[in-house]
């Protein structure tokens, strides 16, 4: 994979390569968290080297498909009408099309401190014409409803007649997966076509099943170098597609203006009167280019302004490192921004860049809502909302199983129901095969985890009031009731699921699903049962007496709960290391090395060993951090007490020693893995942590698996990268009302410098080998309380604590 040119706040890919083009698209989206596009260029068609998909945060829609025999049903984030369509041509020459000209010069640029996509383009068609195409683009980050894109054509060496076509495309379908086409793809129905105005043209369209009613309109106007309109507008129509075809005079050196601006609506939306009389509304009082560029710089700045995270590194000057770090943060606000506090969204694990994992929302929240809560709590608050509205359709799925409480679906989607698909392709081998991960019951773990540390850094005992602990208690009743106690044992056990290794979802030579006591499970259930007696404490006595009856909890329930979370069974094996799972040790070592040799890459270690015949779950093989979760999520100390109130003893030395163990096991499938693997390694192995923090940094924009970045970014994984440079190594942890702070910053790493708010303040962060510099910027009294090496200091509006910082 070709890296692109890094500088401060851009990226610059040099060069037209056709197989990597999928990729730079998805590195190079623009949205604003209402919806968002690919950075296809303006006039490319979908197929194998272009894929112009745009998507609607929450725009799911549901088909049922035939797969050998069997009737699957999948819900997939639509692939919404494209409004880029705009290309030209000579009165003489076919329309542009990138691999039909010589190409003397391409660059395209990615600028992120103010959303724009730049093409330069330079090249010549087959009848000898040179021309210069500059291409502009954003999507607003300001007015969520509004996109735009400007050029500047200028012919070099040829006059005469230039035709521009511009329109809306709604004939699209979901073909951005290869492995998915083999299923149902086409999620739209046109519903109209009209014009809005001389300039402007609309078209209306809803998805076939989830009946999304949406509305795209755009504006187009063209100008010759003389100031002169068109010459000639005309207008083009089909079943799924509306469009102008315009005409002006070229000229050599005279630069031909064109300016695109589109408005999208949906039926979703707020405070509208309908989709298409708003959208027309829309673009027709919608300024001009330059203006709505200057109003979404100025959104931009605003959000920089408290996001922007800076390292200082062995590199000189403004280091790689760097500027993939404001490209993550860049894509993170591009799918979550403020806008998704007005709507009913969760945050999709490939964000709204592609249709890998079919816009699913999983448990990648968990990487992401720790950098929200320390930057915009109020995105947090929102998609929190989104799991509280889903609720009721959790405890359903419990109650099916014979269960109480709420049961979280592995993946989720538009209800809240499970949409975890029943088959996938191995690739590699061809074969169809079951997917068994929706057993994967440690999401509901996450969530009352994200819930936790949402409240832990924002103070809202408001939402906890009315959601926020409900959703805990119904998470509680779920692992009480999932857990199963062993007399002969005397501990609870919970059989049946799967834990965040994929790995392995049931024992070698058996037809039964699930695993006996994942350590990672087991201990987040434990400490879920806990935190929910903290969480009554939190909301006072009356809305804890009337949540406590309106979910018929007593005294003698929460008593219970306590007595599971004491006796919990957590498996070990050898010396002290905990087991991932009951009898993993009793697997079959791999032969690591003998497979690297053979295969190179064994991320998808499973899919190569199903190709030869052979079981992943044979193996003591991890896809990604399993076991070594716990170290990420909690402090030694938090590690030692959990542990500790079960009646475990771990030593001084045994969390290095559960992470060696691990790490020579792990295949790092995923790109989650190598965020955990760093952070846990952050204290004992310096240098390996900083390598691997590099690997996660580089996981999207360097491709590290082989073609997926393409169906959409890891947006976990990039957020992951900066909570490992805000909270990993200056060891950030909100607990029990105090911020603590213990760096611990690699030797690569001289500096990190940003900004938190924390409970209503706005702290100004600086740490570095020799100093820990807070400064509180503004915030409500009281003042905030600082915690670093067993001293808590107080820090008022306008102060500043320096400490001095050994290593």
């Amino acid at each position: 994979m070709t890296l692109p040119e890094t500088e401060g706040w851009q990226l610059t890919y040099q060069g037209w390569l056709p197989e990597e083009q999928q990729h730079r698209e998805a590195i190079c989206v623009l949205g604003n968290g209402r919806f968002a596009t690919r950075g296809a260029f303006e006039g490319a068609a979908a197929g194998d080297i272009h894929y112009p998909g745009t998507y609607m945060a929450g725009g799911y829609n549901r088909r049922t498909s035939l797969v050998s025999g069997r009737e699957v049903e999948n819900e997939d984030l639509a692939n919404l009408p494209n409004w880029l369509c705009l290309n030209f041509r000579p009165a003489e020459g076919d329309w542009f099309d990138f691999d039909g000209v010589e190409w003397l010069d391409h660059r395209q640029t990615l600028d992120m401190r103010h959303g724009v996509l730049t093409w330069h383009l330079h090249f010549r068609d087959p009848h000898g014409r040179e021309t210069r195409l500059t291409s502009r683009r954003l999507v607003h980050m300001g007015d969520s409803h509004l996109a735009a894109l400007h050029w500047e054509l200028e012919p070099v060496n040829w006059t005469g007649a230039l035709h521009i076509r511009s329109g809306i495309d709604g004939g699209v379908e979901n073909l951005g997966v290869a492995r998915y086409r083999a299923l149902e793809t086409r999620h739209l129905d046109v519903l109209a076509t009209e014009r809005c105005s001389d300039e402007a043209v609309m078209l209306r369209s809803m998805t076939n099943q989830s009946r999304i009613d949406l509305a795209h309109a755009v504006r187009t106007r063209a100008w010759q170098a003389d100031g002169r309109g068109p010459e000639h507008r005309g207008r083009l129509e089909t079943d799924d597609y509306i469009g102008d075809d315009l005409t002006l005079q070229a000229e050599p050196g005279q630069p031909i203006r064109v300016e695109k601006v589109a408005a999208f609506y949906s039926g979703r939306d707020r405070a509208i009167c309908e989709p298409g009389i708003d959208a027309a509304s829309a673009v027709e009082r919608a300024p001009a280019f330059d203006e709505l560029l200057r109003t979404h710089a100025k959104a931009w700045e605003r959000y920089w302004r408290g996001w922007d995270v800076t390292l200082h590194t062995d590199n000189n000057g403004e280091a790689e490192e760097q500027t993939v770090l404001r490209l993550h943060i860049f894509h993170l606000l591009q799918t979550t921004s403020l806008h998704t506090t007005d709507l009913d969204v969760g945050v999709p694990a490939r964000g709204l860049h592609g249709e890998a994992y079919r816009g699913h929302i999983f448990w990648d929240e968990l990487f992401i809502l720790p950098l929200l809560n320390l930057h915009s709590p109020e995105i947090s608050r929102a998609l929190l909302m989104y799991r509280y509205r889903r609720l009721p359709e959790a405890r359903r799925a419990a109650a099916a199983e014979g269960l109480r409480g709420a049961m979280y679906p592995w993946q989720s989607g538009s209800s809240g129901r499970e949409e975890t698909q029943t088959l996938h392709l191995n690739p590699a081998s061809g074969r169809w095969l079951p997917d068994n991960t929706h057993r994967q019951r440690h999401v509901n773990a996450a969530i009352a985890h994200n819930i936790w540390r949402y409240y832990e850094v924002s103070g809202d005992t408001d939402f906890m009031a009315f959601a926020g602990a409900e959703m805990i208690l119904s998470i509680a009743q779920f692992w009480a009731s999932l857990a199963t106690y062993n007399p002969q044992r005397q501990r609870y056990e919970i059989r049946g699921i799967v834990g965040p290794d994929e790995f392995h979802t049931r024992y070698p030579g058996s037809d039964e699903i699930g695993l006996a006591n994942n350590a990672y499970t087991n201990v987040m259930a434990a400490w879920c049962l806990r935190i929910a007696r903290q969480a009554l404490e939190v909301i006072g006595p009356t809305p804890r007496s009337e949540l406590l009856d309106r979910l018929a909890i007593d005294e003698a329930e929460l008593t219970r709960w306590q007595e599971i979370s004491q006796r919990m069974c957590i498996p070990f094996h050898g010396d002290g290391i905990i087991s991932q799972f009951e009898g993993y040790d009793q697997l079959e070592e791999l032969d690591w090395a003998g497979y690297r040799e053979h295969y190179g890459n064994i991320q998808r270690l499973d899919r190569i060993l199903e190709a030869e015949g052979d079981d992943v779950n044979r193996y003591q093989a991890s896809k990604q951090a399993d076991l070594l979760m716990l170290f990420y999520l909690f402090s030694r100390q938090q590690i030692e007490t959990l542990f500790a109130d079960m009646g475990y003893e771990l030593d001084a030395e045994a969390i290095p020693r559960n992470i060696a163990y691990y790490e020579a096991r792990t295949s790092h499938g995923s790109t989650l893995s190598n965020i955990v693997h760093s952070w846990v390694l952050a204290r004992s192995d310096r240098q390996r942590s900083w390598d691997l923090f590099g690997n996660a940094l580089i996981s999207d924009l360097g491709d590290i698996q082989g073609g997926t970045t393409k169906e959409g970014i890891h947006l976990g994984a990039m957020a992951g990268t900066v909570d490992l440079a805000l909270r990993g190594y200056t060891g950030m942890e909100p607990r029990d009302g105090v911020l603590w702070l213990d760096p611990m910053l690699p030797d690569g790493l001289h500096e990190v410098e940003h900004k938190i708010h924390y409970r209503g303040h706005w702290i100004h962060l600086v740490v570095n080998h020799t100093r820990l510099i807070l400064r509180l910027e503004e915030g409500p009294w009281p003042p905030v309380r600082i915690g670093y090496r067993n001293e808590i200091h107080d820090l008022h509006q306008g102060e500043t604590l320096e400490l001095a910082y050994q290593r």
